[in-house]
């Protein structure tokens, strides 16, 4: 279990990704049962509805979709289609994955706290994320972000793992307009990631002061549960703009790495090169920076300017032209494919 094979590591990540997905999937399946059944479900109160709908979310986006994509794929298929004997640095690889398994038992930790996990949805809003009455206002949500800063650990080593291995290790020959759109897709994910996870990290770690040492980061003046707060004149907002500075990239992360080994499956099976390859890679660079520019489409209902919010919708709108290339490229390939 110690190995340092990237296959080995590889098939560690997605199994873990997929044993903590299907508790996610669990608790979707119970939640779609209250609603459909809630006389035969009384067991699911609406705290644990908060709770389930919380740990589902995050599971799903952050623990199953980004380690299976990256750790999982990344690091099976990387060295493979580069032409690597391994990663760059294996003992690095080694640990990412260790990182990513204790934060995966740090999160699973909150079922077991009292209170049990937050509630307060998969987007950790405050002031809800941190204020009592809220299910798991205490220990809940201080192990999610405890556990969000430890994967965001094991992403970043592993990351510059990837990025190191693509532009370092490819075999002779292997020039980066040769590479497999799997692994431009991979690679172009990994520096989103790189770049977009320290946001959310630095978010974490100001709610976890907020929620531990009686800061007011992001704690406004309000009042909870008949009680103002004894500490306030933080802003909900600045949150939201590092959560969705994360967040939009987020979705290209986990995106990127799918267009890509669809793009390589549709050209194996279709007996033909990918259509415009150069248009593919270029499309796949364009939406990697474009999705650092559309994150405030999130929060139209927040108050900002009117010309700012155009601005984000304008940006909104023209990400989608790369996206629409790679479809018509996918089109393209398969017509009179073999």
């Amino acid at each position: 279990i110690w190995s340092q094979d990237h296959k080995v590591i590889a098939i560690q990540y997605a199994i873990t990704a997929i044993a903590i997905g299907l508790v996610a999937l669990g608790m979707s399946v119970l939640m779609r049962l209250q609603l459909g059944f809630p006389h035969f479900f009384s067991l699911i109160v609406p705290n644990n509805y908060y709770q389930f709908i919380t740990m589902h979310g995050m599971i799903m986006v952050i623990y199953l979709l980004t380690a299976l994509f990256l750790g999982g794929f990344g690091n099976y298929l990387i060295p493979l289609m580069c032409g690597a004997r391994d990663m760059v640095f294996p003992y690095m690889n080694m640990v990412s994955y260790w990182v990513y398994l204790v934060a995966v038992l740090v999160l699973v930790a909150a079922f077991f706290v009292p209170g049990g996990p937050t509630g307060a949805g998969w987007t950790l809003y405050p002031p809800q994320a941190v204020l009592p009455g809220t299910p798991g206002a205490s220990w809940g949500i201080v192990l999610m972000l405890l556990s969000l800063a430890i994967f965001i650990v094991a992403f970043t080593m592993g990351g510059l793992n990837y990025v190191t291995t693509v532009l370092q290790a490819r075999c002779r020959g292997m020039t980066l307009l040769r590479m497999p759109l799997s692994v431009w897709g991979i690679f172009m994910a990994t520096v989103l990631g790189l770049l977009a996870f320290p946001a959310l990290l630095v978010s974490a770690v100001m709610m976890t002061l907020d929620s531990v040492l009686g800061t007011s980061f992001f704690l406004p003046a309000v009042v909870s549960m008949g009680q103002p707060p004894t500490h306030s004149g933080g802003s909900p907002l600045l949150f939201q703009h590092l959560f969705w500075f994360f967040g939009h990239p987020e979705v290209y992360i986990v995106a990127l790495p799918a267009f890509g080994i669809v793009s390589d499956l549709l050209s194996t099976h279709a007996r033909r090169h990918i259509f415009g390859y150069r248009m593919m890679v270029w499309a796949i660079l364009a939406i990697g920076c474009l999705s650092f520019v559309v994150w405030a489409h999130h929060m139209y209902v927040s108050g900002m300017n009117p010309y700012f919010g155009f601005f984000f919708a304008t940006t909104t709108l023209i990400i989608a032209v790369p996206t629409a290339i790679k479809v018509y490229n996918w089109v393209l390939t398969l017509w009179r494919g073999d």
